[in-house]
C-alpha cells in the first residue's frame, strides 16, 4: 500500500510539473527581457516618438519661430568666414576681428546658375546635414531665372526648361528639410525696368512654374516684393498674384538694398494687405547707415542690425542678411564683378557702422 501511495503521489507530481511548464511555455515573454531588444543586458530600448509633422509654411496660423525652428543657420563656407580666417592666419588681428563682425553671422545660402542639377545634390545634403547637426533653419536663395537682371550687372540666368528642372532638383533635396527659400530677387519688381521690356509675359510662367515646385516640396517661400522706393504696392500685388504668392509664405524686400527697417515695414505692411496679409522678412545686411545715393556699391554704406527671428507679433517674420556684405554688387565704384569678395569695402561696412 505504501509503495502504491508513493507512486500515486510520484504520478501526481509529474503531471503537476508537466503542467506548469506547458503553461510557462504559452505565457509571453515580456519584450524587456528579450535578449534582442538591443539595450544593454538585453535590456529593451523604447523606441523615441516620430518627429513632428513640419509646419505648414503656408498656413497664416503657423509661426515664424515654428518655421525658423532652432534660429537661422551660419553658414560656414562664405566668402566673409574664408577671409576673416586667412587675415588670421597672417597676423592681421585687427582687419580680422572687423572681418569677423560679418563672418560671425548666419547669412542667406545663395543658388545660381554656376551651380548645375549634378552639383546641387551633394551640396544640398551637405548643408542639410549640418542644419540638422546644429538644430537650425536654412535660408537660401534662388538666382537663375532666364534673362536674369535683364542683361545688367548680374546677368546671366538659365533657359525657361533648364531652370524648371535645376528647381526641380532643389526641391527634391530639399524635401522634408524644413528651409526656407527666397525667390528669385529682382525678378518680379525689375519688371518695372525699362530693360525688361516685354519680359513680364515669359517670366510670370516660369516664374509661377517654378514656385509651385518649390511649394509642393513643403519649403517656406518669400516672393520678390522689391522695396519701399522702387514700385507702387499695388503695382506688386498684381504680379505677386499672378505669380501664385498664395502657395508661398509671403514675400522679402530690400534685397541688396540699404534703405531703412522703418521705411521697408510701412511698405511691405502696405503691400502685405494687397495680397492677402502675407507674411515678409527685410534684408538689413548692409543698411545702417540707411539709403547712400546709389544701388550700386554706394560709398558710407554700413552693415545693419544683427539677422534675427522676430517676436512673431506682426506680419515681419525675420530681419535677415541676404546679400552677403563685402560680396560687390557689380563692376560699379570701383568694385569688381557681381558676386566677388571686395575686401576693401567689406571693411568700411563695418568701420562705417561704428561712426
Amino acid at each position: 500500500m505504501r509503495r502504491t501511495a508513493i507512486i500515486v503521489a510520484s504520478v501526481a507530481a509529474a503531471v503537476i510539473i508537466a503542467i506548469v511548464v506547458v503553461l510557462g511555455l504559452r505565457t509571453p515573454v515580456p519584450p524587456t527581457a528579450s535578449p534582442s531588444a538591443g539595450g544593454p543586458s538585453g535590456i529593451h530600448t523604447p523606441t523615441p516618438p516620430a518627429t513632428a509633422e513640419p509646419a505648414d509654411p503656408a498656413d497664416p496660423a503657423t509661426t515664424n519661430a515654428q518655421l525658423f525652428a532652432g534660429g537661422l543657420y551660419r553658414d560656414l563656407e562664405n566668402h566673409a568666414v574664408q577671409a576673416q580666417a586667412e587675415l588670421a592666419d597672417e597676423n592681421k588681428s585687427a582687419d580680422a576681428a572687423l572681418i569677423n563682425r560679418i563672418s560671425s553671422q548666419p547669412t542667406a545660402v545663395w543658388l545660381g546658375d554656376h551651380q548645375t542639377v549634378a552639383q546641387l545634390k551633394p551640396l544640398l545634403a551637405t548643408y542639410v546635414a549640418n542644419a540638422k547637426a546644429d538644430g537650425s533653419t536654412l535660408t537660401f536663395v534662388t538666382y537663375a531665372i532666364p534673362n536674369r537682371d535683364c542683361g545688367g550687372l548680374s546677368g546671366g540666368g538659365l533657359s525657361a526648361r533648364e531652370y524648371l528642372d535645376w528647381n526641380r532638383a532643389i526641391a527634391a533635396a530639399l524635401t522634408g528639410s524644413g528651409a526656407v527659400v527666397l525667390v528669385e530677387p529682382d525678378s518680379v519688381a525689375q519688371l518695372s525696368n525699362a530693360s525688361c521690356a516685354g519680359e513680364e509675359k515669359k517670366r510670370i510662367p516660369v516664374l509661377k512654374k517654378a514656385i509651385e515646385i518649390l511649394a509642393n516640396a513643403g519649403l517656406t517661400l518669400y516672393l520678390d516684393g522689391g522695396g519701399s522706393h522702387w514700385v507702387q504696392p499695388a503695382v506688386m500685388a498684381k504680379r505677386l498674384n499672378a505669380v501664385g504668392i498664395e502657395r508661398a509664405r509671403g514675400f522679402f524686400t530690400n534685397v541688396s538694398n540699404y534703405y531703412r527697417v522703418d521705411e521697408e515695414r510701412s511698405y511691405a505692411n502696405r503691400l502685405s494687405a494687397l495680397v492677402g496679409d502675407k507674411f515678409f522678412v527685410i534684408d538689413v545686411s548692409r543698411n545702417g547707415n540707411g539709403w547712400q545715393g546709389h544701388w550700386c556699391n554706394p560709398k558710407g554704406a554700413a552693415i545693419g542690425q544683427d539677422p534675427h527671428v522676430s517676436e512673431g507679433t506682426s506680419k515681419l517674420d525675420a530681419l535677415l542678411w541676404v546679400k552677403h556684405p563685402g560680396d560687390s554688387d557689380g563692376s560699379c565704384n570701383g568694385g569688381p564683378s557681381a558676386g566677388q569678395w571686395w575686401q576693401s569695402y567689406a571693411l568700411d561696412l563695418v568701420r562705417n557702422s561704428d561712426r
